[in-house]
């Protein structure tokens, strides 16, 4: 279990690392460009990695319903839109802004499966991730005065 847990804290690293060299990049260039090239060199790598390990093209992907495939051009717009919000709000401020998001979406899927869960325990959760964010915000406008 525990080379799970670090492996999951190594893809978070990393996942703040890329955003991190995105919105730096997308400062010097563009979003767009930062965003092609986040894609291409992931594309490169992880080409190379299902080559060299098997599993490039799984079994029955070719039947797979056209709507799974929507997550590449989904992905696109979320790689470029967070390399603009990073260099207009900074990496923090964007981080809270996207686990916020997911928290918020994930408990509005919940919902909409019929997943049994604690209202209260979401609702608390939902006030807190928002009232975090506010005050950060806050922090943040009186600091700079």
């Amino acid at each position: 279990m525990t080379v799970f847990i670090l492996l999951a804290c190594l893809g978070g690293v990393l996942v703040g690392l890329s955003r991190q060299l995105n919105g730096r990049l997308s400062i010097s260039t563009t979003p767009l460009i930062a965003s092609f090239w986040n894609h291409a060199i992931g594309f490169a790598v992880l080409t190379c990695l299902g080559l060299f390990v098997g599993g490039l093209l799984p079994a029955g992907a070719a039947e797979a319903p056209w709507y799974a495939y929507l997550g590449g051009p989904i992905g696109v717009v979320f790689v470029a839109a967070g390399s603009w919000v990073i260099a207009r709000i900074g990496a923090v401020n964007s981080a809270l802004l996207i686990i916020g998001g997911q928290m918020v979406t994930g408990v509005a899927f919940d919902y909409i499966s019929a997943v049994p869960a604690s209202f209260w325990a979401n609702a608390a959760g939902i006030v807190l991730i928002v009232g975090g964010m506010m005050i950060s915000r806050r922090r943040k406008a009186g600091g700079s005065q």
